[in-house]
């Protein structure tokens, strides 16, 4: 049922004169502090807040004093009290609230800054359950949604970069703020711990294995605002969500402009992609554009590699995307450089090659530290009108799938070794997905298309281009093993693969029609087996 509400209209300005500050990140508290001092302005503080601000000599009221109890709990239990609420949730126009006020001896508080424990820092640091539980802040939300819903009286302040704005707004209007300039922060107070809290539920669905929990929320907090979005005419920003995961949000970046949308998306499936082949196995290379690999391939050395991928479809790799799965040395990145590259994403990076990639200072680069851990858990979310869909992630591994032939002829070791490769870049690739691979190299990629056939003519089309470019006698499919993220439905996309020359075949079954499949794979001496796992990738 819904509260009335008195109809009280909001002050325009308010004066500050008392100001609680409680904040985890020190960053600029002395600095924010001595400004409202100067201006008269009574400081109220705790714990660690208060320490710091009486080091720097500041004259500076203990939170207990005012509550007439000691912390205790360690700390846990501060803020927590009538006196601290009262003055924050006070109408000061309403005459039962200033009695309420007296009778108690709640003083009003005209000013929080708040800001809370480093629970999602914790998190993304992989801290263990009780430290990670520890973090979590109870008193600094309540006091941040208490001054938020009485912005009409009480100015809120989350961030330490809006500390400068604060200190003019007070210099230029008589150490008073405006009524817009509390309802823009108090509307930030609620983000701030709409994302925190969304955080903490997050991560005790990850930690008590709940998949599909009754609320689902998805918070971050915002990175960067970015220029525009997939289009100029659409706005856009980064936020992050304190999942520790080696990847583009996590990433450092060495050096080059500002990732836009687009960057940040296919980097993002380039080094997950990247994270299916292991560095103890080899080197690996990914090289995406528009979300989807161009060329992915192993080599006896990372130079091997990308040039194996970059072979695949060297038209579609000007301007993408390159992932590596081991050390970028300065040899790789000697040749890197030599094509206009948009993005390199590497877990680590030598010297030699940063001083290589330095010689391009738009091409970004990042290092992550790691590879993400493609068995590893975690969701994925998409919007749509109205709703939101999450779900778990696809971590769905070719090495802990039972395969099974379903043909009279069993594939050999080596086409064995190519069905995986292929299926593993097939997981990554837009659906409907058709994946050519020989010799731990894509030899065509076909995405996205309506009909499976499509895909798998596109894929031999790109190959015979890519023989042609290079110089081959003969497109790489001859003799390779071709992927199906999903099942044939008919045996015209099998018979498209075939007449390209692949003479193995990888894909889930399933279909209506999969006798017809295999039928046809027999009369043509084709290998196939099921896997019994799909990849559908929208």
């Amino acid at each position: 049922m819904a509260v009335d509400s008195k109809k009280i209209p909001a002050p325009d300005n308010v004066k500050i004169r008392t100001a609680l500050l409680s904040v985890s990140d020190k960053t600029g508290i002395v600095e924010l502090a001595g400004g409202l001092a100067s201006q008269g302005v009574r400081l109220l503080s705790t714990g660690g807040t208060h320490k710091a601000l009486s080091a720097a000599g500041l004259e500076v009221t203990d939170v207990s004093d005012i509550t007439g109890f000691p912390e205790i709990m360690d700390g846990r239990v501060k803020t927590l009290h009538p006196n601290v609420h009262g003055g924050l949730l006070a109408i000061r126009d309403d005459q039962e609230h200033v009695e309420a006020m007296k009778a108690h001896g709640i003083e009003a508080i005209d000013l929080a800054v708040i800001n809370l424990y480093p629970f999602e820092e914790v998190r993304s640091a992989g801290g263990d359950y009780p430290t990670t539980v520890e973090n979590i802040d109870i008193g600094g939300p309540a006091m941040i949604r208490a001054s938020a819903k009485n912005h009409a009286y009480v100015t809120i302040v989350v961030d330490p970069s809006d500390y400068p704005a604060l200190i003019e707004a007070l210099r230029t209007n008589n150490s008073q703020t405006s009524y817009s300039f509390r309802q823009k922060l108090a509307a930030k107070a609620y983000a701030r711990t709409a994302a925190y809290d969304a955080a903490i539920s997050n991560w005790f669905a990850e930690a008590l294995d709940i998949e599909i929990p009754c609320y689902r929320t998805i918070g971050g907090v915002l990175r960067e605002e970015m220029r525009y979005g997939e289009n100029p005419h659409q706005s856009a920003g980064f936020y992050i969500t304190g999942e520790n995961r080696p990847g583009v949000a996590t990433a450092r970046l060495l050096q080059g402009k500002q990732l836009s949308y687009n960057n940040i998306n296919d980097t993002d499936g380039a080094f997950e992609l990247i994270g299916e082949f292991a560095p103890e196995q080899g080197p690996a290379c990914a090289i995406i554009k528009h979300a989807n690999p161009c060329g992915v391939a192993t080599g006896a050395s990372l130079r091997e590699a990308y040039l194996r991928a970059l072979a695949c479809d060297s038209t579609s790799a000007f301007g993408g995307i390159i992932a590596l799965n081991q050390l970028l040395d300065g040899e790789t990145a000697e040749e890197i450089v030599k094509l206009f590259t948009e993005v390199i994403i590497a877990p680590e990076v030598s010297e030699e090659a940063k001083a290589v990639i330095a010689k391009k200072p738009n091409l970004r680069l990042l290092e992550t530290g790691g590879l993400p851990d493609p068995r590893s858990r975690g969701i994925t979310a998409k919007t749509v009108a109205g709703g939101l869909l999450v779900q778990t992630r696809d971590n769905g591994m070719i090495e802990d799938i039972d395969l099974r032939v379903v043909t009279t002829r069993a594939p050999t070791d080596r086409e064995l070794e190519d069905m995986k490769f292929a299926y593993k870049v097939a997981k990554h690739v837009k659906s409907n997905a058709i994946v050519y691979a020989k010799d731990g190299q894509t030899a065509g990629i076909g995405a996205g298309q309506m009909s499976r056939i499509d895909s798998a003519r596109i894929a031999a089309i790109k190959a015979g281009e890519a023989a042609k470019a290079m110089g081959w006698s003969e497109p790489m499919t001859k003799g390779s093993a071709v992927a199906s993220e999903a099942f044939f439905p008919f045996a015209d996309g099998l018979l498209s693969a075939i007449a390209a020359g692949a003479t193995a075949v990888i894909q889930p079954g399933g279909s209506m029609r999969d006798q017809e499949v295999i039928d046809a794979a027999n009369e043509h001496g084709v290998a196939m087996v099921f896997t019994g796992m799909r990849h559908f990738r929208h």
